[in-house]
């Protein structure tokens, strides 16, 4: 899995197809959608000319939906909707509430039987729905969560390494509001780059694949130049007392709780 790739939330119809065009173009292969995002059909479209073997297509379905609609069949229209044979990652998008997730993992691990997906895993999850998951025998590839440094979760990311689950960061520049923060602004000017290359920088040094949403060529190639300089421990170690367990996406599953 390549440690930056391109997020879509949001991101739909043709500004989708161009954002995401331009982001390969570049030179990015990690590609993040989902059911939820509606733009597979322009993801597509932007993939065109560019073999499906060097790139890395993660989608999500979401729980809520299983009332109208397998696992299998949700698989099927992703793989259709975006011209593809089979998904390199395909995640539960957050724990259900109402919804037994052992027989999704059970329809999951089919799937990869199948060779419809290569991996599968989780999003939004805890240490106590990943401890679930384990104790039922199921083992997620990835869980990709809000993480940066005001909302630091170093005891999942323990966990996470633990259990050999690659942790994936969304929401790496915490809603814009770190981009203010006059100690990432210090660090940023030390070493000569912006705040958003020190945030998402921070996180490559912690082994944790990032996801930003970026629409301009310019956001996109500034997201991609984090690679020909690494931050001071002292930075890292400063970045790492940030930590205000302050969650920006917030939602009705934010509680992260269900039976």
């Amino acid at each position: 899995m390549p440690l930056l790739g391109i997020g879509t939330w949001e991101l739909r119809g043709k500004p989708c197809e161009r954002a995401v065009r331009t982001a390969l173009e570049i030179g990015y292969r990690h590609i993040d959608t989902a059911h939820l995002y509606d733009n597979h059909k322009d993801i597509r479209e932007a993939m065109r000319g560019f073999p499906r073997e060097q790139l890395f297509l993660t989608s999500k379905f979401l729980p809520s939906h299983l009332e109208n609609e397998t696992i299998a069949k949700s698989c099927d229209r992703a793989l259709q909707e975006l011209g593809i044979d089979y998904l390199d990652l395909f995640l539960i998008h957050y724990p259900d509430r109402e919804l037994p997730m052992k027989p999704m993992a059970q329809e999951l691990e089919r799937l990869k039987e199948k060779g419809k997906i290569r991996a599968w895993g989780v999003s939004n999850f805890t240490v106590r729905h990943l401890k679930d998951m384990l104790e039922w025998g199921f083992s997620p590839a990835a869980n990709q969560v809000e993480f940066h440094p005001y909302l630091y979760q170093r005891e999942l990311l323990e966990y996470c390494n633990k259990q050999n689950i690659r942790l994936i960061a969304y929401r790496s520049l915490g809603k814009g509001a770190l981009v203010a923060d006059p100690l990432v602004e210090q660090i940023a000017e030390s070493h000569g780059k912006t705040i958003t290359q020190i945030l998402l920088r921070w996180a490559i040094e912690k082994e944790i694949p990032v996801i930003p949403k970026a629409s301009s060529k310019k956001h996109l190639e500034e997201n991609f130049a984090i690679f020909d300089f690494k931050l001071k421990k002292a930075d890292v170690e400063k970045l790492d007392t940030l930590k205000l367990q302050h969650r920006f996406c917030q939602t009705g599953w934010s509680d992260f709780e269900y039976k």
